[in-house]
């Protein structure tokens, strides 16, 4: 496509943004539309997969047939058959009469699966089929019906991953990988995220009758160098709540109102305390806990594992041990080829059971400690910011 014919498809789809990954993904969605393969699209949750099935469609032959959209994750197990392949007159208790299938009623059409990590075993065979040869049988019945539907399926976890882990049948994930477009994360668009923030903002001022929100470029910055776990659907929503709460009604002569930095930060969930998008790595799943509160609570019981230790080899020595209180052990880095899981092993001596809570600040103590009460070297050594530190340090002199 070139620039005007790219830039008509955005305004078609309301997409904003000119990120060259965003561009690459729109491009290969128009170039393989008038062809029947499979295609896989991979993103994170809300960086706008559901545009890119409805572009292959308008742009594919099928475009006069149904596009129907399926979120597998939201049907539970026990339908999903009947909900996708239909079922006959009492299949099971609650089918009191034959029901079209997704498959059946987009025949000759477009058929979206979104959420394609989240089907059971059974139904990933059983989609396998109808993609191989356009066949499948209704639940309940024994009789063979064909179909003719393009499908295209959409995920936010790493299928790869859910192949080797068993999760996801193998011979699927090639069937339906034949073409792959990934849906770039908001943090990796930063020039897009102020364009966006700015076109909700004014959407939803012109809907109210109330001033446009503009930013100085503190405030810019700042939404730039956000990681942004939810993406464009998280940025949406903080739009919005700052044009309604810190706008004011439009009148003549003052329809603009800029905010700066101190102003945005207050909107922006802590970093430290949000979820990550739920993408499984290919290395394994991930560890429940914050990497922040993972890296805290490691360097806690290394430092507990040398105080045990240091006081162990003084008692053999037959030496008196110095009071826990005054001994401060050296840093010690953590080896590389360690995982979380298996410290808590290694670390076989104290006798009673620190909670999560209680390990953060200790870790946090003690890096204080050895830095002669330096916030910044203290964060640095701990992995976090310093704005963390305080706020753990202020929550507990309000306890204390």
């Amino acid at each position: 496509m070139d620039s005007q014919e790219l830039q008509i498809l955005k305004n078609r789809y309301d997409i904003i943004g000119a990120d060259p990954a965003l561009t690459r993904a729109l491009d290969t969605a128009v170039a393989i539309a008038p062809t029947d393969l499979t295609v896989l699209i991979e993103g994170e949750s809300g960086t706008g997969k559901e545009n890119i099935p409805k572009i292959i469609h308008q742009y594919s032959r099928r475009k006069n047939g149904k596009f129907l959209a399926v979120n597998c994750g939201a049907i539970p197990e026990g339908t999903i058959n009947a909900e996708l392949f239909g079922h006959e007159r009492g299949a099971f208790t609650g089918a009191v009469g034959e029901r079209k299938g997704y498959f059946e009623e987009a025949n000759g059409g477009t058929l979206f699966l979104d959420e394609i990590g989240e089907l059971p075993k059974e139904t990933q065979a059983m989609l396998l089929r109808v993609l191989q040869n356009g066949e499948f049988m209704k639940v309940g019945s024994s009789k063979v019906e064909k179909t003719d539907v393009r499908v295209i399926c959409a995920t936010n976890v790493n299928l790869s991953y859910a192949v080797a882990t068993g999760k996801f049948r193998q011979d699927l994930y090639y069937r339906i990988n034949s073409i792959q477009i990934k849906m770039p994360p908001l943090r990796e668009r930063k020039s897009d995220i102020y364009l966006l923030f700015r076109k909700f903002s004014s959407d939803f001022a012109q809907k109210y009758g109330s001033c446009r929100v503009s930013l100085d470029l503190e405030a810019i910055s700042l939404l730039s160098s956000y990681r942004w776990p939810g993406n464009i659907r998280q940025l949406k929503n903080v739009a919005e709540t700052v044009t309604a709460i810190e706008s004011r009604p439009a009148r003549a002569g003052a329809d603009k109102v800029e905010l700066g930095a101190a102003v945005i930060r207050r909107y922006l969930p802590d970093e430290q305390d949000t979820l990550l998008p739920a993408q499984a790595s290919p290395e394994g799943p991930r560890s429940p806990f914050a990497d922040q509160d993972k890296q805290m609570i490691i360097k806690a019981i290394l430092d507990l594992k040398q105080e045990v230790d240091e006081l162990r080899a003084q008692v053999n020595s037959g030496a008196a041990p110095a009071s826990p209180q005054h001994v401060i052990p050296p840093h010690i880095d953590e080896p590389e080829e360690q995982s979380f899981e298996e410290e808590p092993a290694a670390a076989e001596a104290p006798q009673h059971e620190l909670s999560i809570k209680e390990m953060r600040e200790e870790a946090i103590q003690r890096a204080l400690a050895r830095h002669d009460g330096k916030v910044d070297l203290a964060a640095k050594e701990l992995g976090i910011s310093e704005r963390t530190i305080y706020r753990k340090l202020a929550e507990k002199k309000k306890k204390g």
